[in-house]
Parts: C-alpha cells; sequence; structure tokens
C-alpha cells in the first residue's frame, strides 16, 4: 500500500525532533518539503531516497507531488516545521484527497483507498517559545495567524476581538512581513482596548535554532517593529504575571488553594472581581477608582457602573488615608441597611464605628413635635423649620452635631444628603469624605448634583437615578479595603 506521512519536525533545534519522525524520514521512499527545512533531517535521510524540495508558497505544489509520488507506490515523507496539523501541510493533503471543491487535484482513479495517510504530531512553535519563556500557556489558549493570504482580514480581526475580550492566552503567527507591516499593530491596539498595558508579553524569534533569541515586555511597551515572520509572540491573559524573569499563567483564575488562609467565600469573591475586570471596556483607571466600580458592579451586576460611577481624584486613596492615619472613624450612613452592608470585619479591624441615627429617640422626637431651637435636646442643633422634617434629614442633623468630621454615605435618601450639603455650606458640618448614592425619583439627580461644588471634599457619587442602600455600603467597603487593591483580593473581612 502507498504512504505518505506528514511530518511535523518541531521548531528547529535536533532535540526537538520526535523519535517517531526521526524513524520515519530513516524509512522514507522520498521527502518533500520547505527546502529551508531539509538541513534539520539531513543526518537521517537514507542514501537513495529521492529529496525534492521547494520555495516559499508552493504548499500546494508540494502536496501534488507527495500525491503523485505516492500514487507510483511509494513512501513518502512529507516535512513542516513545528507540528504539520497547525499552518502546516496535513490540511492541504487530507483536502485533496478528500476531493474538496477548492483543492486543485484530486487523488488519480478518485479515490484515496489505496493511500494511507499518517500525520505525525510536533512541537509547535508555539510550544517551544512557551517553554522558553516559562509557562505562559497554563490555561486556555487562542492561536492566531496575521497572514491574511488565505483568510480576510476582518475575519482575522473578529478573531482577535473574540479572543482579547474572551482572556485567552494568545499565541500570535506571522506577525510581521516586509509587505503586511500594520497588522501587528492593530492587533495590539485591539488588545488594549481588553487588556491592561501591563498584561505581561513574550516573543520568541528562531525558537531552538542557533538564532534564537527570547524577549519578555508588556503589552504596552510591546514594539512591533522588532518582530518578524520568524517570531511568535505570546499574550497573556489577565491572571499572567512575571516571576524572577519567567512568564507564567495560573491553572486556575486564582492560585490561592485550602490552607493557605483563603477561605472559599473569599476565592469566589476574587474570581468574581476578576471576571470583571476582564469585561471592564477600559484597562486604564486609576486604581482608585477601579476598586470602587469593581465593587459597584460586583454588588449590582450592572456594567453601566462604567458610565455612571464617579470619584474625585484620588478619592478612593485620599478616604483610606484618613482611616490608615487614624483621622477617620466614624461612618454615617443615611439609612440603617447601608449602615448594615459595611463589612463589620473591616470596622473592627480598622477601629471604624458605623452609626445611623435613623432610630435615634431624638430623631422621632424632632419629627414628630418640632421643638424650638431653645428647647432642642442638642443645644447647637441646628434651627428646625415649622414643618416636620423627614427623618433622615433630622438623623443627619444630629450626626453632623456629634461627628461634622464623619465619612457620611447615603443610599436611599436624597432629602438627608440635601441636608449635609445645606450643613456643610453654613459651616456646620466638614465630612472626611461623601458617598452619593441615594436611588429614587424625587430630588435624586438633584441632591448629587448639590454635592459636586465642595471640590476639598473627596466624593464618590453615583450619577443619575441609580443607587441604594447596597452600593452606599459597598463603596464604604472599597474605602476600607483599599490596601487589598493592587494585589486584587477582595472579600478578606467576609
Amino acid at each position: 500500500m502507498s504512504k505518505i506521512i506528514i511530518a511535523g519536525l518541531g521548531p528547529g533545534s535536533p532535540e526537538d525532533i520526535t523519535p517517531a519522525v526521526v524513524e520515519a524520514v530513516r524509512g522514507a521512499d522520498a521527502i518533500v518539503g520547505y527546502k529551508y527545512y531539509f538541513q534539520f533531517i539531513a543526518p537521517y535521510v537514507p542514501d537513495g531516497c529521492e529529496c525534492i524540495d521547494t520555495g516559499m508558497k508552493r504548499e500546494r505544489e508540494r502536496a501534488e507531488t507527495a500525491l503523485r509520488l505516492a500514487e507510483a507506490g511509494k513512501t513518502v515523507v512529507v516535512i513542516s516545521s513545528g507540528d504539520a496539523g497547525i499552518y502546516g501541510m496535513a490540511p492541504l493533503i487530507y483536502e485533496m484527497l478528500a476531493g474538496a471543491p477548492h483543492a486543485s487535484r484530486p487523488v488519480r482513479g478518485g479515490s484515496s483507498a489505496t493511500i494511507e495517510v499518517v500525520t505525525l504530531p510536533g512541537i509547535s512553535a508555539f510550544q517551544k517559545a512557551a517553554a522558553l519563556l516559562g509557562a505562559p500557556i497554563g490555561h486556555d489558549l487562542a492561536v492566531i495567524s496575521l497572514s491574511d493570504l488565505m483568510t480576510p482580514w476582518a475575519t482575522i480581526e473578529r478573531r482577535i476581538r473574540a479572543a482579547a475580550e474572551a482572556d485567552f492566552v494568545t499565541a500570535v503567527y506571522n506577525p510581521r512581513s516586509h509587505d503586511r507591516y500594520w497588522q501587528i499593530y492593530r492587533l495590539q491596539q485591539l488588545f488594549l482596548q481588553y487588556r491592561r498595558a501591563d498584561t505581561p508579553l513574550g516573543y520568541v524569534r528562531q525558537a531552538g535554532r542557533e538564532e534564537q533569541q527570547v524577549t519578555l515586555t508588556t503589552l504596552g511597551d510591546f514594539d512591533p517593529e522588532r518582530v518578524d515572520m520568524f517570531t511568535v509572540i505570546l499574550i497573556g491573559n489577565s491572571q499572567t504575571y512575571v516571576s524572577d524573569g519567567r512568564m507564567i499563567t495560573p491553572r486556575g483564575y486564582y492560585r490561592e488553594q485550602p490552607g493557605d488562609g483563603v477561605g472559599r467565600g473569599q476565592q469566589i469573591m476574587m474570581e468574581s472581581f476578576r471576571t470583571i475586570e476582564g469585561e471592564l471596556r477600559r484597562s486604564d483607571y486609576p486604581l482608585g477608582h477601579k476598586w470602587a466600580l469593581l465593587h459597584a458592579i460586583h454588588t449590582t451586576a450592572d456594567f453601566e457602573m462604567e458610565d455612571i460611577l464617579y470619584t474625585d481624584d484620588r478619592a478612593v486613596e485620599r478616604l483610606y488615608e484618613k482611616v490608615a492615619d487614624g483621622s477617620l472613624r466614624t461612618i454615617i450612613t443615611d439609612v440603617t441597611m447601608a449602615c448594615s452592608g459595611i463589612r463589620k470585619g473591616a470596622l473592627q479591624r480598622l477601629g471604624i464605628e458605623a452609626k445611623c441615627y435613623l432610630a435615634d429617640p431624638r430623631v422621632i422626637s424632632l419629627t414628630s413635635h418640632p421643638i424650638p431651637e431653645q428647647s432642642s435636646p442638642t443645644r447647637s442643633l441646628s434651627p428646625l423649620p415649622s414643618e416636620n422634617i423627614t427623618r433622615t434629614q433630622a438623623g443627619i442633623r444630629l450626626a453632623v452635631e456629634e461627628h461634622p468630621d464623619a465619612l457620611f454615605a447615603f443610599g436611599n435618601a436624597p432629602t438627608a444628603l440635601m441636608e449635609l450639603c445645606d450643613l456643610i455650606r453654613r459651616g456646620k458640618a466638614r465630612p472626611a469624605g461623601i458617598i452619593a448614592a441615594p436611588v429614587g425619583f424625587v430630588h435624586v439627580c438633584e441632591s448629587k448634583h448639590m454635592v459636586k461644588p465642595f471640590r476639598d471634599i473627596p466624593k464618590i457619587i453615583v450619577e443619575g437615578r441609580k443607587g441604594g442602600s447596597s452600593l452606599a455600603a459597598t463603596l464604604c467597603n472599597a474605602i476600607l479595603t483599599f490596601d487589598d487593591a493592587a494585589q486584587l483580593r477582595p472579600g478578606r473581612d467576609l
């Protein structure tokens, strides 16, 4: 029986050629391949073996030659670099044997039954490059060629976007040639829409050969001018990191294991935050804003937060600094539910008190029976109007009397936020910061606009009608746990 063996030679070094391929070459009647690759198998070619080499872009001619020799009863080895099934000769030969409509030549006689075809795998160039870089392909992987000779660029770009958005580690073949110089720039641009600029990126030129060059950089610092058609690029996913000069992608989306002090609840929260981070439209948010944004989206599952969450410059960082230096010791919320959502573990760890005055007996008294200023239970309390006020307004008045420099968090009552703004303008309050996230339809947007002119007070605002007690609480938690932001390790106080 005639035989075609499609053999992957690996990336080019003799030690990377498999024993099965060496044995196949030694038993060949004829060898067909790109002329550059014959140097790698020269020691194994038997005497009398017919060697047929061609130049680049002659794949179809090589396949037709192999079929013709096999039909003549010879054992033919068709060689490809790397793995013959990955951008190699295997697909083309199988298509011709199957009589695919776009294959140029079916087997003589219309049947492939008399030709046995065997594919011998080889070490792919991206596998060799990965090994030289460390362990960058430890998780789900996409492989993309930027050559548009056989694939329309529009299709390639869709695949680039899909790989980047889905957080695949991505290997890139054929990144740049003399004529195709711009495609790699476009790939970098697309990936930066979904990945951080500091995402590890490595590339290897002439992997496994004497000219081998290994480079480790980042997605943002990568210079496309330094790569060519002999280069394979590996772009890490959101979890890839560099340690001791090695590029590493963990097998899971968090590296913590049972017994390392990370509970299952925290593991789930960490995975959630990393999922959210991977789906953000932007990757270049300042750390404090991103930390607050991740908390807000985690609580609401609403990615519109990316458009409506506003933070003053370094608001989260400045508020955490006040927590750390002891100048911020109290958080005041407008309603009890917001207070309940602030993590008790974080409050205890940092020595912070969270309070809500809504159930204070004085609030009930103030809202039920307006009292003249001179009869007020707190002598310096702001003058009360002749008509009733809301309980949340009264609660804020009392809170300002006792804690004028607290962090104030609003998730429910716009009237309470408006009351605080009035007290600030009258010099009665100087909050450490304000979280403005009341929810609703009446006075909600206006109350948030009223906060913005206080430029010297750090503010976090959920713009528009959206908000809620859970949002106010989680934004407080973002401040209290800001020291976990750089490592993206939320949830230690769960």
